[in-house]
This record gives structure tokens, sequence and C-alpha cells, in this order.
């Protein structure tokens, strides 16, 4: 994964298909055209890398000459074609080919196609290395393709995003961040941390449990570590912003990630809508918030099991137990109104088998 300007990118094409592609271009080209002694135009500024290996890559004599065209800007066809550089040289009578790194609207070959037929050439063939089928709508034919890929943003080995990437010897694709990033709710007992396991495995996500975070941090003193215990030794609340520093970090390195499991936070309205400026800066954003939700008096009776078998002092007593629950309730109401008026808000049937409870939560997911 890369980052450019504001987005980010992930591998896409490795440089050995690259240059697979383009040894075939090369070979076809000039099985076909042996006989003549083609021009070959490159379309700046995106094709000189390709322009290059491909050069190498043919065997017979040729020439070679560049055009500019713009219809870029920042991610998406602007559709108006300007013509920038011209030929120097007269091609009236010869074979054209015109080698575009990509070719996806086809707004520029329409116009080549209008600069070539005004120039009376014997032969106007177009080579591309990259081509998107899917984003095709004119009617010319396109007769040398390296390969077809979907209608996605690419940027590396010529193409670039503002300017940035065209140096990258292999090819990424835009990570527009289709993510399953969850927020899990649930009382004590309510068996949030066992289903957090099961659907981090299942979706292939990053449980990022704000308790672990912490200790991982304060154990290893790092700076947020240190200053985070600075906070606690004073008997003080960790402010927001160093929690908020903490869950960015754990983000920034899982950079391939699908998605994020939030354990322990957000706790607070602020917290949440501290969470959703963060996401945003990522391009990301929540996209369920689930409640695990069981009878207070099933729960209590897991806990009370649970404490004879751990040893927990607060799973032992009914009272402090119940505390628990009337906390959990004051702090939760405010986020779960918050993210209803998100529609991002699912409840879910905690009591049952954990399998069952697992495909309660599944479906949910499912239908993100």
């Amino acid at each position: 994964m890369i980052k450019l300007h504001d987005k980010y990118f992930k591998k896409f094409i490795s440089e050995a298909q690259i240059q697979e592609a383009v040894a075939r271009l090369a070979s076809e080209m000039a099985n076909d055209l042996k006989e003549e002694q083609p021009i070959f135009i490159g379309i700046l500024n995106g094709v000189f890398m390709f322009f290059a290996d491909f050069m190498k890559a043919y065997p017979f004599p040729c020439e070679m000459s560049f055009i500019k065209l713009a219809s870029y800007h920042g991610t998406s066809s602007s559709g108006n074609i300007k013509e920038l550089i011209g030929l120097s040289q007269d091609i009236e009578g010869r074979t054209i080919v015109v080698l575009e790194d990509i070719i996806d609207t086809g707004n520029t070959l329409e116009e080549l196609h209008k600069i070539f037929k005004a120039k009376k050439v014997k032969q106007f063939l177009i080579g591309t290395l990259f081509f998107k089928p899917e984003a095709y709508t004119k009617q010319y034919k396109i007769d040398y393709i390296g390969m077809e890929i979907p209608n996605e943003f690419i940027v590396g080995y010529g193409l670039d995003y503002d300017e940035l990437g065209r140096n990258l010897p292999e090819v990424y694709q835009l990570h527009t961040h289709n993510m399953i990033n969850l927020i899990l709710f649930g009382k004590p007992g309510a068996g949030k941390g066992t289903q957090a396991n099961f659907l981090k495995e299942k979706y292939n996500l990053v449980h990022i449990s704000t308790g672990d975070v912490f200790r991982y941090n304060i154990k290893n003193g790092t700076e947020l570590g240190v200053l985070a215990k600075s906070y606690m030794n004073k008997g003080d609340l960790v402010p927001d912003e160093v929690t908020i520093n903490m869950l960015q970090a754990e983000v920034e390195k899982n950079p391939d990630a699908n998605g994020f499991i939030f354990d322990g936070f957000p706790r607070t309205t602020a917290q949440s809508e501290a969470l959703d400026t963060f996401l945003a800066t990522k391009d990301m954003t929540i996209s369920a918030t689930i409640a695990l939700e069981a009878d207070d008096e099933i729960l209590i009776q897991r806990l009370l099991e649970r404490g004879k078998e751990s040893g927990r002092v607060d799973d032992q007593d009914e009272t402090k137990i119940r505390n628990r629950f009337d906390e959990y309730n004051q702090k939760t109401a405010p986020l779960i109104n918050y993210y209803k008026a998100q529609n991002k808000f699912y409840s879910v049937n905690g009591t049952g088998s954990i399998e069952e409870i697992t495909a309660r939560l599944s479906a949910v997911i499912d239908e993100l």
C-alpha cells in the first residue's frame, strides 16, 4: 500500500506482468509490420516508460516521435482533449502506430483519429498497454492491447495521480477503502470478546481493543504510553486525543486490512465524533455499530460462573455486576442514539450458543 497526496493505492499489476505484456505487444507488431518502417508515436506524459521498454523490445527498423494530449485531472477524465506538442516530421503516406499507456473512455483515441486522418497517412494503428473495456465509449478499433483491466483508477509505470506515481515500476490501484469497520457494544458477559475473535477471523478484520492498546503502549514506554500514564498517575482521565492517536497508530500499522473492529472505544458521543473525524482523514467510515443484547439475569449468571473459574473479584459480586450494568446503560444510551441517527446501529440477540450468536452477527455484516 502506498499513499500519494490524499489517497491510498494498493498493488495491482506486478513489474513482471507488465514486462510480459510489453514483450508480447512488441512481438505482435513486429510480426505484422516487418515489411514496413513504421513511425511509433508516444502520447506523453504517461507513455514514457512503456514506450522506452517497447522500443527496446521491437526488433526491426522504425522511427519514433511524441505528441502530447491532455485529458486527466485528478482521478477522472476531463473529456477536454487538446494537442499540446505536434509532430515535426512529414508523415504523409507512412504507417503510423500510436502507443498509449491506457485507453479508457476513448476520448483521446477519437482526437487522434481526427489528427491523423487529416495528415493522409498510409496506415493508422493504435496500441495500448492497458485497456478498460467497461469505460470505453467509442467505436474505433484498438489494434493491439497489452491487457484488459477493470474500470478503476491506476497509477505507476508512467501513470500518475496529480503528477505523483509515474516513477513506480509496478501499477497500483486506487484503494477505495470498501471496508467493514465495526464497533461492538455489549454489557459485561455479553460475549463481545469471544465474538470479536470469530468475526476478525471470518472477515479478516483487525481487532483493536482499547485496553490492549493502552497496555501495549504503557508497557513498551512509547511516547503515547508515557503521556497516558502521566494522566493516570495523577488520577485523571486520559484525554480523547491521546486515545485517538493510539488508535490511529494501530490503524496505520495495518494499511492492507479489510477493516477494523473497535472494542472499548468510543464510550461517549464526543469520542464517537472524534473517531468519525479521524476515520474520515483515512477515507474510511464506521460501517455498523452492533450491540449484543441479553437479559440482565442471564448475563449475571454467566459472570458469576466466569468469576468462579477466573477468580475475578468483580465477577463474583452480584451487586458490583449490576452497578456495572447501570454504568453501561448510562454511557451507551447516547452512543446508541448517535449511531441510530446515522442508520448504523444494529441490535443482535446475544443469547444462545456461540455459533448461533456468530451467525446472527454475520447476517448483519453480510448485509452491509
